[in-house]
């Protein structure tokens, strides 16, 4: 079962990040685990090797790198125990190959309907104010306004329930989440306990 398996998908530079930071920060001394994004991490390893699995570069080899990357995180996190949250999903990359209007392979199909995650899905919704570009981040503001609105539409295609928050601080946005983590008492599953 994992519905102890969070997610905060969204568009790129909405904050993800930072909010699972201030999570972890305030889960520290409990057994409370996040796995970070797969994306950057690829593109990290890809730039300092020369290779082409980018999304500027081969989008398709790019994909296939998060998928096998997501589902190891997947399968390792059953191991854990309390609270897991995910910078991203296995659905993010069916998003993703939608988006770059990409086939999807049966494969990555079957993963993101097989690989999953609390019912609640959280999505950072594009903010202007806070979007910025670096070296690993290229997309435009269309791109990531485009991108949350596939992520939304990807994710309640598969059944979740989409839950936006609030355009706030990183500390009120924590806040947030920790309200409105469910409770799974029949399961013996913590809240997110912030």
């Amino acid at each position: 079962m994992s519905d102890h398996f969070f997610v905060v998908t969204g568009g790129p530079g909405a904050g993800k990040t930072s909010l699972i930071t201030e999570l972890a920060r305030r889960g520290f001394h409990t057994s409370f685990h996040t796995i970070p994004e797969s994306g950057r991490a690829i593109i990290r390893e890809e730039m300092a090797r020369g290779g082409d699995a980018l999304p500027w570069a081969d989008r398709a080899a790019y994909a296939e790198r998060m998928l096998e990357r997501d589902l190891r995180a997947h399968r390792a996190a059953q191991a854990l125990s309390g609270p897991v949250i995910f910078d991203r999903g296995t659905p993010d990359i069916l998003g993703y190959l939608t988006l770059c209007n990409l086939p999807v392979p049966p494969h990555v199909a079957t993963a993101a309907k097989a690989a999953r995650y609390n019912r609640r899905v959280f999505l950072t919704p594009f903010w202007d104010e806070i979007f910025t570009q670096d070296t690993e981040r290229k997309q435009s503001q269309t791109e990531a306004e485009a991108t949350c609105a596939v992520m939304f539409d990807t994710y309640i295609a598969l059944g979740y329930e989409i839950i936006e928050l609030p355009r706030t601080e990183i500390a009120r946005r924590a806040d947030f989440v920790c309200e409105h983590s469910p409770s799974n008492s029949h399961l013996q599953m913590p809240r997110l306990n912030c």
